[in-house]
């Protein structure tokens, strides 16, 4: 469903350093980002000439070897033939299949692909194996619905296309029956060109590639409602005018060259958007917070109130907070594209129509998202279940790598913790052996922190001792000295 507000939206393209980042900004906030990176290619959209590696039954799907360094991953939902049959009657060792990759390898997980292949073209979706034609929901107006009904049951009625379909999308939106029609014919020039290539091709082979992101940003995003896109790479910057100016010249004076001396992201203040996006912890405008965990398949949102006063009742202020923190929810889970399973635990609120105000202001917020979205209803405990499609690894699993110091957890040993612990290896150590100077050798931060019980510790473990600094070591990293 699309929103009754319009929002304005703005595109900026930075290409530099083996890689290219798009931030998508709208209303004057960055709303969605995506990361291509040259040693870690985006595969999504793909189409490849692929070959069984091995059927497994008891989970009902297959890997496929495309060529790549992992085998690809295919569920029996997305295998081509009736449903009914067991994966192992579709899918034959060795067979040589056709697929399009739908989700990029995420952990350590292969890629996703699929038989059903579909080609997006700016007006309209091609699908070669789907024999249906129609216009896309999130187009609401009755009568515009019906005028593209008519045009493109009449143009695929002409192209004499057979079994195959095609969907509306919602860009095409006020575009013209001549606009639709070419499209229409490049979409089936492409696809035969495929099976052409597959017929020929030794698998596993690339049969096509899809485009490039700044291209594919101007073909899915670029609309009406986008005030401008800015790209500070000329090649990408001549590639993108091409194609709008060949699928939507009224839209040409948007696409704009960025040439200034400051950063591209540094001048419209993006670098800082950035740098948040590996904060745990998210303020919200009236003193609330969010607290987002990140695992493999599953992400935690805690709500609190934190200082958020500004009503009159308990009741209320926790249901405003909670409407406040569904929307900022929204945005951060499209700005960090967490995807798989979310559970949202809001504050406990004790009237079930203030618990739906918060689910509808969640469901509101998050329709300007383009992953597919099922949200469960909200349960007295204030916990929201939900689903968001997953495509491609989070932005935080793009940005970072586990931390090498707390193993993942985000944690480390308390000062407490520590000071305990060497006292017990001090008394271990000295067990039975009086003499000799004695030195623990600490990082600095920590070092300070324990000179503060330093004559506790003395009087515990009995032996005196002094404390060193030294800046090499992390912080649950020590050395005891005994000389």
């Amino acid at each position: 469903m699309a929103n009754d507000k319009k929002v304005r939206k703005e595109i900026f393209a930075n290409t530099s350093f083996e890689e290219t980042r798009i931030a998508i900004v709208e209303d004057g906030r960055m709303a969605e980002l995506f990361w291509k990176r040259q040693s870690s290619g985006n595969i999504v959209g793909n189409i490849y000439k692929g070959v069984v590696e091995n059927v497994l039954p008891g989970i009902s799907s297959a890997f496929i070897n495309i060529g790549l360094d992992k085998n690809a991953y295919i569920y029996i939902s997305d295998v081509l033939g009736s449903q009914r049959d067991p994966i192992e009657k579709l899918l034959k060792k060795d067979q040589e299949v056709l697929l399009q990759v739908t989700k990029d390898a995420i952990s350590t997980k292969g890629m996703k692909v699929t038989m059903d292949v579909s080609l997006p073209g700016r007006y309209l979706v091609f699908t070669p194996f789907q024999e249906f034609i129609g216009v896309s929901k999130n187009i609401e107006n009755a009568d515009e619905r019906k005028r593209l009904s008519d045009i493109i049951k009449k143009i695929t009625t002409d192209a004499d296309m057979g079994k195959k379909g095609c969907i509306v999308r919602t860009e095409a939106e006020g575009a013209t029956e001549e606009e639709l029609e070419r499209e229409l014919k490049y979409l089936i020039r492409l696809w035969e060109s495929i099976i052409g290539r597959f017929e020929t091709a030794r698998p596993p082979a690339l049969l096509h590639r899809d485009m490039d992101l700044p291209m594919q940003v101007a073909r899915d995003i670029l609309s009406d409602d986008t005030a401008i896109y800015m790209l500070d790479n000329k090649e990408d910057f001549g590639s993108v005018q091409d194609f709008v100016a060949k699928m939507s010249p009224d839209l040409m004076d948007r696409v704009k060259l960025y040439e200034g001396k400051t950063p591209l992201f540094k001048a419209f203040n993006l670098e800082k958007g950035l740098e948040e996006l590996r904060k745990v912890k998210v303020e919200l405008p009236n003193g609330g917070s969010i607290i987002i965990q990140e695992a493999e398949s599953l992400c935690a949102i805690d709500v609190n109130t934190g200082r958020f006063t500004g009503s009159r009742s308990q009741e209320e202020t926790v249901t405003l907070n909670n409407i406040e923190a569904a929307q900022e929810i929204a945005r951060q889970l499209r700005l960090r594209n967490i995807g798989g399973i979310i559970v949202i635990d809001f504050i406990d609120m004790k009237k079930a129509s203030n618990r739906q105000k918060v689910v509808t202001a969640l469901e509101n917020a998050v329709k300007n998202d383009r992953a597919k979205i099922r949200i469960l209803p909200i349960t007295r405990l204030g916990l929201v279940e939900m689903t968001r499609e997953r495509k491609r690894e989070s932005t935080l699993s793009l940005l970072t790598e586990e931390c090498p110091e707390c193993h993942g957890s985000g944690r480390v040993l308390s000062s407490e913790t520590i000071r305990i612990k060497i006292q017990r290896e001090i008394r271990n150590l000295t067990l039975g052996r009086p003499g000799g100077a004695l030195r623990v050798i600490l990082n600095p931060m920590l070092a300070d922190l324990i000179r503060r019980k330093h004559e506790i510790m003395e009087k515990n473990v009995q032996r005196s001792f002094k404390i060193a600094a030294d800046p090499q070591l992390t912080w649950e990293d020590y050395r005891i000295v005994l000389e």
